[in-house]
């Protein structure tokens, strides 16, 4: 029996959110997956995604976040590709639910957790592979000399302006999103992060955004050692695209996770992670 295909509406997001609960991350409560999908953010939401239904069950998804970001003068409107499952038993049905995100008019697409045969997938569908070298900075008890590191709401607020107090406001309420900045003298970078896992071990933390890449590079270490105290983090993972190089006190990475485009207008030495999947799910 062919599935029916429709868009993923808010009356749909609890069946949804049961259905990748039970089949693809018991460890994300449904609840959890619901709330993910609700952007904090102000954005026009076409969808949440599309999904599969036969006989009035749920039997596959593709979620989908949307932004619209100001890159280069120009205002461009993005769809990150999130969670995608289908049961083995429509798994040939599969491929809809991707073919029917990417024929949306008018969005440049990211996919920035893409897993196992997804990769090969994607490539054949025009989407090209960002630079994700990555290097860890192992998180140690340094001394706080030279640069101040905070989390607090009060300081992240006296601090932030322009542009980066809007990505702060927008992101605020993002569940993933782990907010610091790093002052030091006149200068400041403000960084978001998230709490990930490796190889089944959730001790890492992974820099999703920074504001003032020299001094992220610069103070990774002192990073690093406020993650550890904040969140647990035994090491916080840096790709250089989002440092301009290779931080302090870091060791590279020889299999840093992949991450994917297909836009012809978004560069993507500017692609952030922001407005993404990684700010609003844990896993």
């Amino acid at each position: 029996m062919k599935a029916v295909l429709a868009p993923i509406t808010a009356e749909d997001l609890p069946a949804v959110s049961t259905f990748l609960h039970e089949q693809l991350n018991p460890r994300v409560r449904a609840l959890e997956w619901s709330q993910a999908l609700r952007v904090p953010w102000d954005v026009p939401q076409p969808n949440h995604g599309f999904f599969l239904t036969a006989d009035d069950r749920v039997v596959g998804a593709y979620l989908a976040y949307y932004s619209e970001r100001e890159v280069g003068g120009e205002r461009l409107r993005i769809c990150n590709l999130g969670a995608w499952c289908v049961l083995d038993s429509h798994r040939h049905q599969g491929l809809r639910l991707l073919t029917t995100l990417l024929k949306q008019p008018g969005y440049e697409f990211t996919d920035f957790s893409p897993s196992g045969n997804v990769v090969a997938l994607n490539r054949k569908l025009k989407f090209t592979d960002l630079d994700t070298t990555t290097s860890l900075v192992p998180a140690m008890a340094l001394p706080g000399r030279g640069v101040r590191v905070s989390s607090r709401p009060d300081v992240l607020d006296s601090v932030l302006q322009g542009p980066e107090r809007d990505l702060y406001a927008d992101h605020r309420a993002a569940a993933a999103a782990r907010h610091v900045v790093l002052s030091t003298g006149s200068e400041h970078c403000y960084v978001v992060a998230r709490k990930d896992t490796r190889k089944g071990v959730r001790a890492f933390a992974s820099v999703l955004y920074a504001s003032h890449p020299e001094l992220l590079r610069r103070y990774a270490p002192r990073l690093a050692s406020h993650l550890l105290r904040q969140d647990g983090a035994a090491a916080t993972l840096v790709e250089h695209r989002v440092a301009g190089g290779a931080p302090a006190g870091s060791r590279r990475l020889s299999r840093p996770r992949p991450k994917m485009l297909r836009s012809d207008a978004l560069d993507p030495a500017r692609v952030d992670y922001l407005y993404s999947e990684l700010t609003c799910l844990e896993w």
